[in-house]
């Protein structure tokens, strides 16, 4: 039997999962201003936060958790209606053989009636992938499938830019310390303006995480950011989704300016 089948067969086998379900948190257009995706975020079943079921997640349960997360997900995403894309965070030293690791993510769009293709995979920038070439079979099989990849918390962890030329993710989420007072840091504003500009020319979409001020919403937008994601829009949700009337129209200072 192969080491790929051992491992696969050990989801199976491994021990109790702890009970976990699901947040959801907005990512905004603020172009089409209409709520663009929404990311899938760990918590306990009484809301609590990721960090106290993450911490029960170890060698032995990881490849099995990263499965239930992903199932759990789509589920409670079909069950509300998600009609938009759906991001998910998968652990990718979790994934030993892609093409037979995703039949329970195939399995659970198809008896939910959730469209596959609406299926986002982030990238957690603060796991050490050693095997890149495992990793970029990965992507490769998850793009076969027709979902997108997202590189997610990009300048730090692991992140850079070789990471990017690597991977070529469809969508690179820049960690909150970029977005971070940009309104008064012109370091951080040029960045972001030089960010924006990079990913038009590669065909990769920006997303600003951690957005929790008009202002810095304001900066962002005047430098050609499209996509964010954080508390000035909403908190994730616990097993549910705020939707597009709850948000916009947006009033922000400077929105006619930028427009």
């Amino acid at each position: 039997m192969s080491e790929d089948r051992q491992r696969c067969m050990g989801c199976q086998s491994a021990p109790a999962l702890p009970p976990f379900t699901m947040a959801f948190q907005p990512i905004v257009d603020l172009q089409a201003q209409r709520i663009d995706s929404y990311e899938a975020l760990v918590r306990g079943p009484n809301g609590e936060g990721a960090g106290s079921i993450l911490s029960q997640v170890n060698a032995q349960n990881r490849y099995a958790f990263d499965q239930a997360c992903r199932v759990r997900a789509i589920e409670l995403a079909a069950s509300l209606g998600v009609d938009r894309q759906l991001n998910i965070n998968f652990l990718p030293n979790a994934v030993y053989e892609p093409r037979a690791c995703i039949r329970a993510t195939l399995d659970a769009a198809a008896r939910t009636g959730f469209d596959p293709h609406r299926l986002t995979f982030e990238i957690v920038e603060t796991e050490d992938v050693a095997d890149t070439p495992h990793l970029l079979r990965i992507i490769a099989e998850y793009r076969r499938q027709g979902f997108k990849i997202a590189l997610d918390d990009f300048a730090t962890g692991y992140s850079g830019l070789t990471r990017l030329a690597d991977l070529k993710p469809d969508i690179v989420k820049l960690d909150r310390g970029v977005l971070q007072d940009c309104d008064r840091d012109a370091t951080r504003l040029a960045i972001l303006r030089n960010m924006v500009r990079l990913a038009g020319e590669i065909g990769v979409k920006i997303v600003a995480e951690g957005v929790e001020r008009a202002a810095e919403v304001a900066a962002a937008r005047a430098v050609g950011v499209r996509y964010m994601q954080g508390f000035y829009f909403a908190k994730p949700a616990f097993e549910a989704i705020v939707r597009d009337e709850a948000l916009f129209p947006l009033s922000l200072p400077g929105q006619a300016a930028a427009a």
